[in-house]
């Protein structure tokens, strides 16, 4: 990396604590979750929200969008939700020219940087599936034509912990298209105080812009660039690995998982391990990284057999096993 790209580079990566900060104008509290978020934005990939109502799921990501200037938008999934309403629909127009019928392709909700799929558990598989090759592509196909999707281009979706009449879980191999799936958990007592001090008045913070989309791309490909260690790639490998029943050298994996996660799971590690230095102005990883971020990387890539559900075990204390018994030398 030359001189003058190190020198831009940093000045960029020095914006991201004021980038969190700015977003903490408006969201109290959370901050694990607004850097997990922020990891998946530098890693390029999306992530799954899920909180019980009220945790400012919706605010956090719309606050996001602000600080950044990119172009959000949301959509409420509900059971007669349709795969057109997310991607788009041809609709019928004068071609003013020939004076004849042409239809034109009517781009959806999707076509933006930031979308949040609220409540993606409460539409059916078929919409569900809608987003499959927007996630994975970065593209969307109509009538045999491939339309791209802006960029930096990022989906996060939330979801509702408490099981209800008329959702639809999703399924495994969507699930493993979500980068991170974060758990956001009850703000604690100064901070729900703060909250409420903060959010009934009249005041309203303004926020300021502190990256661009262009900013948000040039920090992605920094993040691809930061340095790993042949050590802890092979360290990432092993843990993905054990998470596999068959050949796993934990015996509490082969007691209560039914199967482990793919390689997929590793290469989101890597890439996240690398956002997470990024987004701590460093420019290696070190092995906390890498133990920090395994709990929402894998926790819903691992399946439970029935006698774990039945005896409360969950993948996070999978996970944790897995990390107390695969220390680095």
């Amino acid at each position: 990396m030359e001189s003058t790209d190190l020198t831009h580079y940093k000045a960029l990566v020095a914006k991201l604590p004021q980038l969190r900060k700015e977003i903490g104008k408006v969201i109290i509290g959370q901050e694990d979750a607004i850097g997990e978020v922020l990891i998946s934005l530098l890693a390029g990939g999306h992530c799954l929200l899920e909180g019980v109502p009220g945790l400012a799921k919706t605010l956090m990501v719309k606050t996001m969008s602000d600080a950044l200037a990119m172009r959000f938008k949301r959509i409420q999934f509900t059971p007669d939700l349709m795969p057109g309403d997310i991607v788009g629909t041809e609709i019928l127009e004068d071609d003013l020219e020939t004076g004849h019928k042409v239809f034109v392709f009517n781009q959806g909700p999707i076509f933006a940087n930031v979308v949040l799929a609220d409540e993606i558990n409460r539409t059916p598989p078929k919409t569900q599936a809608a987003m499959l090759e927007a996630m994975q592509e970065y593209k969307v196909t109509y009538g045999g034509k491939n339309y791209p999707l802006p960029k930096p281009f990022l989906i996060i979706a939330t979801q509702n912990p408490i099981e209800q009449a008329g959702t639809y879980p999703l399924p495994e191999a969507q699930l493993d298209r979500f980068l991170l799936y974060i758990k956001l958990s009850y703000p604690g007592e100064l901070e729900e105080l703060n909250v409420l001090k903060s959010t009934t008045g009249t005041a309203r913070p303004e926020l300021k812009t502190i990256l661009s989309d262009e900013d948000i791309i040039q920090l992605q490909k920094l993040t691809r660039e930061v340095h790993i260690s042949d050590e802890l790639i092979s360290y990432i490998n092993k843990l993905v690995r054990a998470t596999r029943p068959d050949g796993s050298p934990s015996s509490f994996v082969k007691q209560w998982c039914q199967w482990g996660a793919g390689p997929r799971a590793g290469q989101a590690l890597v890439l996240c391990s690398k956002a997470r230095a990024v987004l701590n102005e460093r420019f290696s990883v070190i092995p906390e990284d890498i133990q920090s971020l395994a709990y929402p990387i894998l926790r819903h890539r691992i399946a439970l057999n029935f006698r774990a559900e039945a005896e409360g075990i969950t993948t996070d204390k999978v996970i944790k096993q897995l990390l107390t018994e695969l220390r680095l030398a």
